[in-house]
């Protein structure tokens, strides 16, 4: 179904094409997007269904993609932080290959090692700047719609963006690999 087709319907997620086109195309970038929050591939697929539940509970009409996009985003952030929250101790990061391996990546060696130098140095930064930098760098979304997801305002979230951006490259300086490497 191509989004055309979901496009008029108007969103009408009482349609089970519909629905499973919005599984099929959300599932696996929200498992990512949580997993930069919880850590933990289990979890974060947890929060990535709790998030399609909360859908079909919520039931109803979506005006655009986008809008369903930004809401999807927005709950399994919440789903997440959720989990977090109630369970404060840190989550280990032992299933990082299985998520970088998930993203379709190359198989030449040296890129590889380069993409999970730049996973790890991103895992380090605080996560607003995490959030904000995946959202609009790796997920594509606008500024507008990462406003929405995060709660914060248009200048609020161009400054984390900017210090995030900052961090990363320094962090990425200390693991050695430069502008031209990437």
């Amino acid at each position: 179904m191509t989004d055309s087709g979901v496009s008029s319907y108007r969103l009408n997620l009482t349609d089970p094409a519909v629905f499973e086109y919005v599984v099929r195309t959300y599932s696996e970038p929200l498992i990512r997007y949580a997993y930069s929050i919880v850590h933990s591939s289990a979890i974060a697929e947890d929060a990535m269904e709790d998030a399609f539940a909360a859908l079909l509970v919520r039931g109803g009409r979506f005006g655009s993609m986008e809008q369903l996009r930004s809401w999807l985003y927005k709950t399994t952030r919440n789903k997440a932080v959720d989990y977090l929250r109630r369970h404060s101790r840190e989550v280990p990061l032992s299933d990082v290959e299985q998520v970088l391996e998930a993203s379709d990546m190359q198989t030449d060696v040296q890129r590889r090692e380069q993409r999970e130098a730049v996973y790890k140095c991103m895992q380090q930064l605080p996560l607003q700047y995490r959030e904000v930098l995946q959202l609009h760098y790796l997920d594509g979304f606008q500024i507008s719609d990462v406003c929405k997801v995060l709660g914060k305002t248009r200048k609020q979230v161009y400054n984390m963006l900017a210090r995030g951006k900052i961090a990363l490259k320094e962090l990425l300086v200390q693991e050695g690999i430069t502008d031209e490497e990437l």
